[in-house]
């Protein structure tokens, strides 16, 4: 039987180790891409199947393709490439110089990446492209560069996905939508953060159904869609803080009031 081939890129981050992890151990040959590859040194010779490492230059796209087509012909090609970029950040004064970096990695940088996989599996006549992004993609947000970054991101994946149906292609489009995880870490609401092998495995379960499109957790397609059915001007004042946060501002607030 034929060892299943994939590429992880972006392979540093935790929730793509956990992905590894559990690829490997269902035999699959991993190709790793991180910006240090040396970083992943030791995980990658934990793993209980061969893992190669290949540099990922975000900030640089030709050198983004000639890295990917180098590893798919050492790799022979491959079933799968797994797309785990993303930078996100936060500052209330919007200096540009972190918007743009956000701009270069999580549009530029990822539209390097997923046309290169889609040409490639086009030439090889089969393949699956799963890209991780984020329900923050469906409405702006205070985090602008980012929230637009993954709006663009959806609809770049969902226009490979059409442009491969109408050229009858048999390759794959897996859109992975996670949830806020970050903002449930920071609100300490164990309701809506899960563990990252089972994040990893609901990933991977999607993958091997061949899903379109899946919300990870499941429940965060919920609030996915009570976000996009919220009027502005509510969806414009939620506030992402611990109920402690939030008692304090409210004993700020009656204190102002009696003054």
């Amino acid at each position: 039987m034929t060892q299943v081939r994939a590429m992880i890129v972006g392979a540093s981050s935790l929730l793509s180790r956990e992905i590894a992890t559990q690829l490997a151990a269902d035999g699959v040959r991993l190709t790793l891409f991180a910006s240090d590859p040396q970083s992943l040194r030791e995980f990658s010779q934990s793993l209980p199947t061969q893992a190669d490492i290949f540099p990922l230059h975000v900030d640089d796209p030709q050198a983004i393709i000639t890295s990917i087509k180098t590893a798919w012909q050492s790799l022979g090609g491959a079933d799968l490439v797994l797309v785990n970029t993303g930078l996100h950040h936060y500052d209330p004064e919007l200096p540009w110089q972190a918007e743009q970096q956000m701009i270069t990695v999580n549009v530029q940088a990822f539209s390097a990446i997923c046309n290169t996989a889609f040409q490639l599996f086009r030439t090889q006549g089969y393949g699956q492209l799963t890209t991780i992004n984020s329900i923050a993609g469906l409405r702006g947000g205070s985090c602008v560069a980012y929230h637009a970054s993954k709006a663009y991101a959806k609809n770049y994946v969902e226009g490979l996905s059409m442009h491969a149906q109408r050229l009858k292609l048999p390759i794959t489009l897996t859109d992975i939508q996670l949830g806020l995880l970050d903002k449930a870490v920071l609100q300490k609401n164990r309701l809506w953060v899960a563990p990252p092998d089972k994040i990893a495995r609901q990933i991977i379960n999607a993958m091997k159904a061949g899903k379109r499109k899946v919300y990870v957790t499941k429940r965060w397609r919920w609030v996915a869609w009570l976000t996009q059915c919220l009027p502005e001007f509510i969806y414009n004042t939620r506030q992402w803080q611990t109920k402690a946060q939030r008692k304090a501002q409210k004993k700020n607030s009656r204190s102002v009031i009696k003054e």
